[in-house]
């Protein structure tokens, strides 16, 4: 993967939460287990790269505050910016909402409406409540923002087996696939069939969460015609090495795999976000397509 230099790093897209402490107030996000690698390990199969349904319960009481941008904005304007993590992870922002701006209204008929990413560290005061990094990165519907601690990549490479750089975007990628949910409504179709069928929750969470790697894989097709708004590509190139780091990714966060990592045995009852081979299926849909519209998880279950 190779990001072009000469793209400019849009940083009106992401919020710079960091050193602000999260603050005390809001409803907690609820999470067994506690914070930390252990409850992050724990937890997984209930948040991890999932956003929105790992918050069903909340009300959105969280006290929101707003970023300061000015320390980002003067990194990622320098010469070295690609070197910087927050910078580089912006511009895969700017070039994931570039796909979007474009492939909502061909595919689903409706205008994109941008998402912030929220840059955190350690807990966050988002609209659905409050959260620590143990939750891992997470879309919220109530404020329809992503939240990331950049921390959790490091979780990602060293603990949860995932190490390759083109992890970073696929996770970005799955979360404003949540976002897209939200916009065409299907988030809220299956918040409200969860409500009814409680028994059926943690299948349709699956269904979710699968097509939101679909529409990550979807994105990744038509990652390198995304450009900034002065028409410069965002990607200079793009690799299968890539592609099959992000299948990696996929695999290593898979239900199943989490399960096993965490020394637990396999309950498939407790699945919310899908198998090793589901998740990798599902991403290899929408990459080899090119076509959200062929992300339809619920239609083809069973």
């Amino acid at each position: 993967m190779e990001l072009n230099e000469n793209a400019d790093i849009d940083t009106s897209q992401v919020e710079d939460r960091r050193g602000s402490g999260g603050g005390l107030g809001g409803l907690p996000i609820p999470i067994s287990g506690g914070g930390g690698l252990i409850g992050l390990i724990v937890t997984v199969v209930a948040v991890l790269v999932g956003g929105g349904f790992g918050l069903n319960a909340l009300t959105g009481d969280g006290d929101q505050s707003g970023g300061d941008n000015a320390a980002i904005e003067q990194r990622c304007d320098a010469q070295d910016a690609l070197r910087q993590l927050d910078c580089r992870n912006t511009l895969y922002v700017n070039s994931i909402q570039a796909y979007w701006e474009r492939a909502m209204p061909q595919h689903f008929g409706r205008p994109y409406q941008e998402s912030d990413t929220v840059f955190f560290e350690q807990a966050v005061n988002s609209g659905c409540g409050q959260a620590d990094s143990g939750v891992g990165p997470f879309y919220c519907p109530l404020d329809d923002k992503v939240y990331l601690d950049l921390s959790f990549y490091r979780v990602l490479a060293e603990q949860l087996g995932a190490p390759g750089e083109f992890a970073q975007p696929y996770v970005l990628a799955h979360e404003y696939g949540h976002h897209v949910q939200d916009l065409v409504g299907t988030e809220a179709q299956v918040r409200r069939e969860q409500e009814r069928n409680p028994g059926e929750a943690n299948e349709l969470s699956v269904l979710m969460e699968l097509q939101a790697d679909c529409y990550a894989g979807a994105w990744a097709r038509n990652a390198t015609g995304t450009a900034d708004d002065r028409g410069e590509k965002i990607f200079a190139a793009l690799t299968d090495r890539d592609i099959q780091e992000g299948l990696d990714t996929a695999a290593a966060i898979g239900d199943d795999a989490i399960q096993q990592r965490s020394g637990g045995r396999i309950d498939e009852s407790q699945f919310t976000h899908g198998t090793s081979a589901q998740r990798q299926q599902w991403f290899r849909q929408g990459y080899d397509t090119g076509d959200p519209k062929s992300c339809d998880t619920f239609g083809t279950a069973g």
